[in-house]
């Protein structure tokens, strides 16, 4: 029975929004970020957009389920992507079952084993996760390293303003990006010219709050040139942001670790759905269902909530906050290293925390959200946009051309 099933109460606060505020307090207090409130960042999207809890279907679009399998158990499986949807006859060995019709889908789930199904669907590529997993790799893997930017008599940063280049796309990487613009930093978003970032489109007033300020570069990577103009550009930056996989990345023609060795100061961020090394790093991970694979849906489940997703696409700014903060500590520290970021390890990682400082509290959050099926997203306080969002490509030329002509 849900706790309330009118619209016009709000849901009760976001699990985990006191842990986000925890670390945002931090980076303020270190880095001079300026200060933002956890529980805004966690439901902005969620109050600017009107969504409401579902229990077992995502919020928003909906574009994540939970389904029971044929041994009890609950499989997560994320749908935003057409090409998700064709993999499907694949995952359940049926090339009949109905791809467009989520009763259909549900009815082929409850053929399958749970484990089976996220075994099949990581191979295959798609975004799944069952609610008893635990995650594959740990939050934070720090990973290749490289030499250090300031010599034997410097101390603190050499460039007033550090240099960003964010290659990644949604909500994790773009808000890293976002913190580090607010932390003072010179961010550039590149985007690809044949698959710009999804939510310009889907979310512009999400796009726009976490990309506002930032400079637009639109590559097409089938050109050569442009390629090794973008990685000259990468030469000469302090961070890097990307959430590719392995193999993309290198389609992209770009080496992170070995732009990391030889590049000094570098700081890289890769983050994963599930880890950036081993198979893992090849697993996909959507913002809901690395929260599934976090272990979040069953915690509320063993809390009384019941079983559903937890957040909107939670996993998400937990991820970001993490990544800007992990940036913001090795940018300080000069030496040049590669940071994977797993955000189903993070989410594990906010929720263990989160139970270690107040068990009861997150318990009875967790319990309040799985209960408030039917409730809208808690109301916040929205922040206000800052800085002037740019149209696609328009710094191209600023910050690509000289490296082309050369």
């Amino acid at each position: 029975m849900s706790l309330q099933a009118d619209l016009s109460v709000a849901a009760p606060a976001i699990p985990l929004a006191r842990w986000a505020d925890r670390q945002l307090r931090a980076m303020h207090a270190t880095y001079g970020l300026p200060r933002i409130d956890g529980s805004a960042l966690m439901g902005e999207r969620g109050d600017h957009g009107g969504y409401v809890i579902n229990g077992t279907t995502s919020a928003g679009i909906g574009g994540s389920r939970l389904m029971r399998t044929k041994d009890g158990g609950w499989f997560a499986l994320t749908l935003i992507r057409e090409i998700d949807r064709e993999l499907l006859p694949a995952l359940f060995g049926d090339a009949a079952v109905n791809c467009d019709d989520w009763t259909a889908i549900a009815a082929a789930v409850l053929q399958h084993d749970c484990a089976d199904l996220v075994r099949v669907g990581r191979v295959l590529g798609l975004p799944v996760a069952g609610i008893d997993e635990i995650p594959a790799s740990p939050a934070i893997q720090f990973m290749q390293r490289g030499p250090n930017r300031y010599g034997p008599n410097k101390d603190g940063p050499i460039r007033q303003k550090p240099l960003v280049i964010d290659l990644s796309a949604i909500w994790a990487g773009p808000l890293a990006g976002h913190l580090l613009w607010q932390a003072g930093m010179e961010v550039i978003k590149v985007e690809s010219l044949t698959r710009p970032d999804l939510i310009r489109r889907d979310d512009p007033a999400t796009f726009e709050r976490i990309n506002q300020g930032k400079a637009s570069v639109l590559i097409d990577f089938a050109d050569e040139g442009q390629k090794a103009a973008l990685v000259s550009l990468i030469r000469g930056a302090d961070i890097v942001i990307e959430s590719s996989r392995p193999r993309a990345l290198r389609q992209l023609g770009i080496d992170a670790d070995a732009l990391v060795e030889t590049t000094p100061g570098l700081v890289w961020l890769s983050i994963t759905g599930h880890g950036a090394s081993g198979e893992p790093a090849n697993w996909v991970g959507i913002g809901n269902d690395c929260g599934v694979a976090a272990g979040l849906t069953r915690a509320m489940a063993d809390a009384g909530g019941g079983i559903g997703y937890v957040g909107d696409a939670i996993a998400d700014p937990l991820t970001g906050i993490v990544a800007a903060r992990e940036g913001l500590a090795a940018y300080q520290r000069g030496t040049a290293i590669r940071i994977g970021l797993s955000m189903s390890g993070i989410t594990a990682l906010a929720l263990h925390e989160e139970q270690k400082h107040d068990r009861a509290m997150i318990d009875s959050e967790l319990r309040a959200w799985g209960l408030a099926s039917g409730c809208r997203f808690p109301p916040v306080s929205r922040r206000e946009i800052q800085g002037t969002l740019q149209p696609i490509g328009a710094d191209t030329e600023r910050y690509l051309g000289a490296f082309e002509r050369c």
